[in-house]
């Protein structure tokens, strides 16, 4: 790939996806093969004035080997530098950046239930502290190419040829493979928006979900929680994109009111696991019955990482005919295959959705439907022949989606 282009994505990122202000702080996460991009990525946050930028190097491999051979307890706390970590973190309130460029079959084979162990058992030890810095600071998760991840993607290709189709495929839907990415976001962003401003008006109490496939799902929503796409705003005022690319209008349900079955659309993957084939059935705004034609264990490990895991979080609006899914390409990754389809997610709901949520305690924010989980795992749902009707607050249905695509 041209140097020119990787060097407007790379600006792109930081200066749209992490809008990094001068004097500010900077964690990359990326895998330990992606030295050259996030060198690049280093060096345009220096440019913008960040104050440092911190390097979280991950690796697949080693993370295979702790699941394979590792004994469970010594991995249930976390370890004095992975607090203090998360310490510091939420005090100097960096950016973080997540250069996501997994292998999605990196963990085959290993128990999902134990790597589910683990990262509750984690997550809930320094929960404080993460919830302390909840919609405090920029974040951004966007895509770069690996070998495993290509050959997955594009099986029939050399190792050459499909690194190069899956650059291009990332770029095209980033938005930076031809043109100012900067200028396109904004009027990507400017669109999103006003779709978002169109669901807003509407007052929406509940979404009915149905599909030739068998999703039959009603799902319950707080009028007063907003749509939102496109950029966000930290509580301090600073307003980046954290998904890059995006294509979705979403808001989070109110917990406990979902009732039925909703299909996948797309294979789920999950932290080195696929999950195909799929459906979750709902009762009281819970997960209680899946299925899968392969990784149902995967899919029951999610649900039950904690006390919220099995409840709704978010519902996406995705046309089928997005430019991503007109790619043709499954991209075996939930940041694109999400954006190429209308999604749920269990796990998590989105405070920030709630008109001046920083003034109410997470206890009030929960009070008020949204749900708490320390996961929040999204799944593809949109298909061609997908029907959304909404109902109002006045009792009035209005048809948001019909065949895969919106109708509002």
């Amino acid at each position: 790939m041209k140097k020119a282009i990787l060097k407007s994505y790379a600006k792109l990122i930081v200066r749209s996806g992490l809008a990094v202000k001068p004097g500010q702080a900077v964690i990359i996460k990326a895998n330990v093969d992606q030295e050259a991009f996030a060198a690049m990525v280093a060096k345009e946050c220096y440019n913008a004035g960040a104050s440092r930028v911190v390097m979280n190097w991950q690796s697949e491999k080693l993370n295979r080997i702790d699941l394979k051979k590792g004994h469970l307890r010594p991995f249930l706390k976390n370890l004095p530098q992975e607090v203090a970590y998360q310490q510091w973190f939420t005090e100097a309130l960096p950016c973080f950046l997540w250069l996501d460029s997994d292998d999605p079959d990196a963990l085959k084979g290993t128990d999902p239930k134990k790597a589910a162990r683990i990262k509750a058992a984690k997550n809930a030890e320094v929960e404080p502290l993460i919830k302390k810095r909840e919609n405090r600071y920029q974040w951004c998760i966007a895509a770069i190419p690996s070998e495993k991840w290509a050959k997955k993607v594009f099986p029939e290709l050399t190792k050459a040829e499909g690194m190069k189709k899956l650059w291009e495929a990332i770029l095209v839907a980033s938005r930076a493979y031809t043109g100012d990415p900067i200028a396109n976001w904004e009027d990507h962003d400017h669109i999103l928006k006003q779709k978002c401003a169109k669901l807003n008006s509407l007052h929406l109490k509940s979404l009915h979900y149905t599909s030739s496939n068998g999703t039959d799902l009603t799902v319950g929503l707080n009028p007063d929680v907003i749509w939102l796409g496109g950029g966000e705003t930290t509580v301090s005022g600073a307003y980046f994109q954290p998904n890059i690319p995006s294509e979705e209008c979403f808001t989070s349900p109110i917990k406990g009111l979902a009732e039925g079955i909703v299909y996948a659309s797309k294979p789920l993957a999950y932290q080195g696991h696929l999950v195909k084939n799929f459906w979750i059935r709902f009762h009281e705004g819970k997960a209680v019955e899946v299925g899968a034609e392969q990784g149902k264990d995967v899919l029951e490990s999610i649900i039950a990482l904690d006390e919220g895991a099995g409840y709704l979080g978010e519902c996406a609006l995705v046309p089928y005919d997005s430019p991503i899914n007109n790619t043709g390409i499954l991209f075996y990754n939930t940041l694109f295959d999400e954006n190429a389809a209308c999604h749920l997610a269990i796990g998590r709901g989105f405070t920030n959705l709630y008109p001046n949520h920083d003034k109410y305690t997470d206890k009030e924010l929960e009070d008020f439907g949204i749900n708490s989980s320390m996961s929040h795992v999204d799944f593809m749902i949109g298909n061609a022949d997908l029907k959304i009707v909404g109902t109002t607050v006045d009792g009035n249905e209005v048809t948001i989606f019909d065949q895969g695509n919106w109708a509002i």
